[in-house]
């Protein structure tokens, strides 16, 4: 049997390259191949943090009884869904329509010609709780295409015509302003979960998109209701088990509604949207909690997700020892065993470790719902906590690095490394863009295109998605904003105008592949977040920070463009569109351009680039340019600005329109809403 899965950079389709299915990747070769054999396509789509994912596989795809049905009946497809989410995204659609709820591992039925036919999520090997088992559903299908082809292939045109004929929601053509931002959190707050936080019920996903949002409207408008929803959830969250306590860095889901027990994999996308989410919070309030879990998922980064090549990894799995979460649950007797009886005794009061368990199996997750009366101590048993467990056997990593996750966790190193004086997360933020660049960027042959992934090095064959682009030219751009280097601004442009002159759908926004990608059976287009911001509204975003770093209007046309879909749902859908929320907060700010000239060395403008990125005005942009160096030419918003009396000075501009220029880095913080703690710091 040929291994067509050995070659591949994906750690989950590498996970299934020795099982007896004869899985083939996505390819017009497999399609062929059906055709030839005149046999429909099993396609199966999940990824490597999946718990349910790899219970399937153990429970089936290992299975040689299993796999000789689905090789005599089928071709069979494995994708990874986090390297082809264009695929994901047609047959999730697809899947809900036909069982009105989703999910991975996702197993579809598609004909010839990548039409769905039937299509679900998780099948057990033996019939239970209503479902049919695996086998006796590729039996009938099996069947059915021998016997009934007409009513499938009918099936499936009825199916892909009812998904082409879906439409978006009615743009109301006008960008959203303040008053759509108050009808927002006034939604928000009749959707908040007043005893736990968070919005809805179980399951919980951290609504990071939304949580900026908030942050942002509050300091826009002084808003104590958006506020308090923040607060209360970003602390609901750092308190309960999807926080990992002993080791930093947050779980993908809370399964029940009061953020106890996760599904245990941790995800980098989460961690560097959620990392930048509590130190905003820290920036406007200066919470220590907020700064203590961006300082703490910061490391998580670095220690845990960091690769040789200088990206970050995907994601950690659930699993470990044959069991979800088996790394990050405790017992009683195991604190003891670890901490002798007296610490461990009051490590299980701290940590709500109980003899009943809070998980499963007599175990807990660890919660730190407040903070210990004795912080040495708790610091001491911490570190011997992490040492035990460095000594279980880990969950596995994922290490394929996506660009746009990366995109994401590169600006979030780069704020909290400037604003929190860490030097070298700003580093490790340097190195995944030169990765991004050196190894992603062009390696089709086209020198303005990306790959979505790569692995050791080595491109991956899947072209980049429109939150590819979105998601690494914001790095790229808060790198700029941190560094005052012209060519990361340089390359985010490069990035832009591809998103913009490949993407965009003629009508303000955009769709989630390229132009002259392969074509799919729809070409998929959603402004609604998910767990990350949608391509649509991450373009928007980035091409209004470049057009405000530019004075480029065009981006700013495209950005407002792209926005005006918000109009529409902010009232009845605001979860689904977080972040063109916290874009039009931006919008409705101006936002402020600030400019900072003078000696990059001196301590005068040290003083005022740490007050400018630390401003609180919803999408505020930093431009710094050396006066002497001559790099104040080569951005517009440095243009003819120069130091006053020989000291560094800032210019605070709106739509380049600009407040006299001072050289107070308390003058500078009033103009921009630094909070005054930050600006002695």
């Amino acid at each position: 049997m040929a291994n067509r899965l050995a070659s591949a950079t994906s750690p989950y389709l590498l996970q299934h390259q020795d099982n007896p299915v004869d899985w083939w990747p996505w390819s017009p070769e497999a399609f062929e191949e059906a055709r030839r054999r005149d046999v429909p396509v099993f396609l199966s789509i999940g990824y490597s943090a999946c718990h349910w994912c790899h219970v399937m596989a153990h429970e089936s795809f290992e299975d040689e009884q299993v796999a000789a049905l689905l090789n005599d009946n089928f071709v069979s497809i494995k994708v990874d869904r986090e390297e082809r989410p264009d695929v994901d995204s047609v047959y999730m659609q697809a899947t809900v329509a036909l069982t009105g709820h989703g999910g991975w591992p996702m197993s579809v039925f598609l004909d010839h010609d990548a039409r769905p036919f039937y299509a679900g999520t998780y099948f057990p090997p033996a019939p239970r709780h209503g479902m049919p088992s695996f086998p006796q559903l590729l039996l009938g299908l099996g069947e059915a295409w021998r016997d009934r082809r007409g009513d499938v292939v009918d099936s499936a045109s009825r199916i892909t015509s009812a998904l082409a004929s879906r439409s978006l929601v009615a743009s109301t053509g006008e960008r959203p302003g303040l008053m759509d931002l108050g009808i927002a959190v006034a939604s928000l707050a009749r959707d908040f979960d007043e005893r736990s936080g968070g919005f809805g019920g179980a399951p919980k996903f951290p609504p990071s998109m939304v949580l900026e949002f908030l942050l942002r409207q509050a300091a826009l408008s002084d808003d104590a209701t958006a506020l308090a929803l923040v607060e209360r959830t970003l602390e609901a969250m750092a308190r309960g088990g999807m926080y990992d306590q002993v080791g930093g860095g947050f779980a993908r889901y809370s399964v029940d509604a009061d953020w106890v027990v996760p599904h245990f994999e941790k995800m980098l996308y989460d961690n560097a949207l959620l990392l930048r989410v509590y130190l905003h919070w820290w920036r406007l309030t200066g919470s220590a909690l907020g700064e203590r879990i961006a300082r703490e998922t910061a490391e998580f980064l670095l220690a845990e997700l960091s690769t040789v090549e200088g990206g970050f990894a995907a994601a950690l799995d659930a699993d470990s020892e044959g069991g979800e979460g088996t790394f990050y649950a405790w017992s009683p007797a195991q604190l003891v065993e670890v901490l002798g009886e007296g610490d461990g005794a009051w490590a299980a009061d701290l940590l709500s470790v109980t003899s009943q368990g809070t998980f499963e199996h007599g175990l807990s997750t660890l919660q730190l719902r407040a903070d210990p009366d004795d912080p040495e101590r708790w610091g001491r048993i911490r570190s011997a906590l992490a040492l035990a467990r460095a000594a279980r056997p880990r969950p596995a990593r994922d290490d394929k690095v996506v660009a746009s996750w990366n995109g994401l966790a590169i600006a979030a190193l780069a704020e909290a490394g400037a604003l929190l004086d860490e030097s070298t997360w700003v580093e490790a933020a340097m190195a995944a863009a030169d990765l991004l660049i050196a190894v992603h960027l062009g390696s089709g042959g086209d020198g303005d295109r990306l790959c979505r992934t790569s692995r050791d090095g080595r491109p991956g064959d899947n072209e980049g998605v429109l939150d590819d682009y979105a998601g690494v030219a914001e790095g790229l751009l808060a790198l700029y904003q941190v560094t005052g280097d012209d060519e990361w601004l340089a390359f985010a442009g490069i990035l832009l105008d591809v998103a913009v002159q490949h993407f965009s759908d003629g009508e303000g926004g955009f769709y989630d592949t390229a132009d002259d990608a392969p074509p799919l059976i729809q070409r998929p287009r959603d402004p609604s977040d998910n767990a990350e911001p949608s391509g649509w509204l991450a373009a928007a975003h980035a091409c209004l920070t470049y057009s405000a770093l530019t004075g480029l209007p065009e981006y700013r046309e495209v950005a407002e463009r792209g926005l005006a879909v918000v109009s529409a749902l902010a009232g009845r859908a605001p979860r689904a569109v977080g972040w063109g929320l916290a874009a039009a907060a931006a919008l409705v700010a101006g936002p402020l351009e600030i400019a900072i000239v003078g000696d990059p060395d001196a301590s005068d403008f040290a003083a005022l680039r740490r007050v400018a990125l630390a401003a609180t005005s919803p999408g505020a942009v930093v431009a710094l340019g050396d006066a002497a160096a001559g790099a104040t030419d080569g951005v517009p918003l440095l243009r003819d600005r120069p130091p006053i009396d020989g000291m560094a000075a800032a210019y605070v501009c709106r739509a380049f329109t600009c407040e006299a220029p001072t050289t107070s880095p308390e003058r500078l913080g009033a103009l921009i809403g630094t909070r005054p703690g930050l600006l002695g710091e």
